[in-house]
């Protein structure tokens, strides 16, 4: 790694355990300066960033802040810490939010209604400016015309995190794609259809005009599969197509979401003693690291983790072929 750049991170309180598992695994490349997210008697903000004391030990550093943006709260407290840091004499500004929790919120049909994607694009397009603008890494974006609501100062940098998945099937039985809807299907079918058999479903009405899941194109019987989508909320669609894909005949079926929000703890109904227990394997990310870290290990939930997929892409700005990166650790059965 000697071309790569040396980071200084600063880590919201969710992430300071990967922050703390990067300056362990590569000691020469990465110093994590932990940050106090205190709070006054009032409930306003009384945050100390490390790295200030006794002296400013990020002026003149390229600096790796990474974000979680799990609510309102620790949202606002974060764009606070940016602008201190923006303001510090960095070298430069790299943001890793692996989810961005209103990717779903890029419309209006109710005048009125905020889109959320473009107010939360027009903070970050707003933070001041060290010289150069601030890089803002996202894994697997779900609308992805979002990356054009940042300007000026902020550059979404697109990533995904379908390596993991494929990584982790290396050696398993699984030789089928399949996409709950045509959205997924549009979003990583490229990254599948060289040497993976793909399945497309899809939302169909049927008796008494109710909305089902079917199997719009491919063969499920006899496969072994695994859906695959970008996030995953209370599972509904994701457990439909599951339903189709076995009554077509499949020998086994899995799941795969890159973002498991699962409000609500939503999760259990898909846990083997859940109401929802029709997958073999769910594997997600820990791009939720709230969520991920609240999920049984003895079940049918792995949690496969971005730290080296994110180590990666701090050095390489587009996702290139899925089968030339390197081993990411992620194993297998």
């Amino acid at each position: 790694m000697a071309s790569s750049k040396l980071y200084r991170i600063i880590a919201a309180e969710a992430c300071e355990p990967i922050a703390r598992q990067m300056e362990e695994t590569w000691p020469d490349r990465f110093h994590f300066f932990p940050t106090k997210w205190n709070k006054f008697p009032d409930g306003t903000d009384h945050i100390e960033i490390g790295g200030f004391h006794p002296r400013n030990m990020l002026s003149g550093e390229h600096v790796l802040f990474l974000a979680s943006f799990q609510n309102n709260d620790v949202t606002f407290s974060q764009f606070q810490v940016m602008i201190v840091l923006l303001e510090s004499f960095i070298e430069s500004l790299t943001v890793v939010l692996p989810y961005s929790p209103v990717g779903t919120m890029e419309r209006v049909t109710k005048e009125g209604t905020v889109a959320t994607a473009s107010t939360y694009a027009y903070m970050f397009s707003s933070l001041p400016s060290c010289g150069r603008p601030t890089r803002l890494m996202v894994y697997d974006l779900h609308t992805l015309q979002n990356r054009f609501f940042l300007h000026g100062t902020a550059i979404a940098s697109l990533h995904t995190a379908i390596p993991l998945l494929t990584q982790r099937l290396s050696n398993t039985k699984i030789c089928t794609v399949a996409f709950p809807d045509d959205g997924a299907a549009k979003r990583f079918k490229g990254f599948f259809e060289a040497d993976w058999d793909i399945i497309v479903c899809g939302k169909t009405r049927g008796d008494n005009d109710a909305r089902k899941i079917v199997i719009q194109d491919g063969d499920a019987k006899g496969r072994h599969i695994v859906i695959v989508d970008d996030l995953v909320q209370t599972g509904g669609t994701l457990y439909e197509c599951g339903k189709a894909l076995k009554a077509a005949g499949a020998h086994s079926v899995n799941a795969y979401v890159t973002h498991a929000v699962f409000p609500n703890d939503s999760w259990k109904r898909f846990a083997a003693s859940g109401d929802r227990a029709c997958f073999d394997k769910f594997w997600i990310t820990d791009s939720m690291q709230t969520v991920a870290s609240r999920l049984p290990t003895n079940d049918v939930f792995e949690v496969l983790p971005l730290l080296n997929l994110i180590v990666h892409d701090l050095d390489n700005y587009v996702t290139g072929n899925i089968n030339d990166y390197p081993d990411l650790g992620v194993g297998n059965e």
